[in-house]
């Protein structure tokens, strides 16, 4: 069976010309408590540089910044991208970037990358080449943060769990696993880049 496409920018210009909070981000305390188990198990207190893929209307991003030197957030959809600005506007530490995950990858040494709810988006090999990229531009030890709704989505190309295993297993020998957790509807795993001689 061939596998299912990548959602493209126009599937989310609909989502949001249909919703201006589509997954009630702002509302919802499924989301309230997933961030904070999210902020809780990343393993540094601060980071230099962090990189946020799909940051939305920037919830997560507002909070993000609280615990990072810089923070670039990105996102696909430039009407979350305008929510996201205004939610941050007193972030002096955030900037944000129009991007397509996958085909766009902003080149620098990111000591966290946060990929909160986006990857199961991007079709299995979209994911797996994601993955070698994001590798390479994060520094030794430092984070990239999966977390992933569980349950099945029919209009996406991957569930949470597919994401999440085919990481370890293209990651294998190169990042370890420091924190995972499961709850009811997601999973996080955040991982370290290791130092190879």
């Amino acid at each position: 069976m061939a596998e299912k496409k990548s959602l493209d920018s126009e599937y989310f210009k609909k989502v949001y010309e249909a919703n201006d909070d589509p997954w009630d981000f702002e509302t919802s305390e499924y989301e309230s408590k997933k961030y904070e188990a999210t902020l809780a198990s990343l393993p540094k207190k601060e980071y230099e540089n962090a990189l946020e893929i799909g940051c939305s209307i920037g919830v997560l991003t507002e909070l993000l910044a609280k615990r990072c030197k810089q923070l670039l957030a990105t996102d696909v959809s430039d009407k979350a991208l305008e929510q996201a600005k205004k939610r941050c506007a007193d972030e002096e530490n955030v900037t944000f970037q129009k991007l397509s995950f996958a085909d766009e990858l902003p080149s620098n040494d990111y000591d966290l990358i946060m990929i909160s709810e986006v990857a199961y988006y991007l079709s299995p090999s979209d994911w797996e080449s994601s993955i070698k990229k994001l590798y390479k531009n994060l520094a030794v030890q430092g984070n990239i943060a999966l977390i992933h709704w569980l349950p099945i989505v029919h209009d996406y190309p991957q569930t949470g769990d597919e994401v999440h295993h085919s990481f370890a297993r293209v990651m294998e020998g190169k990042m370890k696993n420091v924190f995972s957790s499961r709850a009811e509807n997601y999973r996080i795993d955040v991982w370290e880049k290791l130092v190879i001689s």
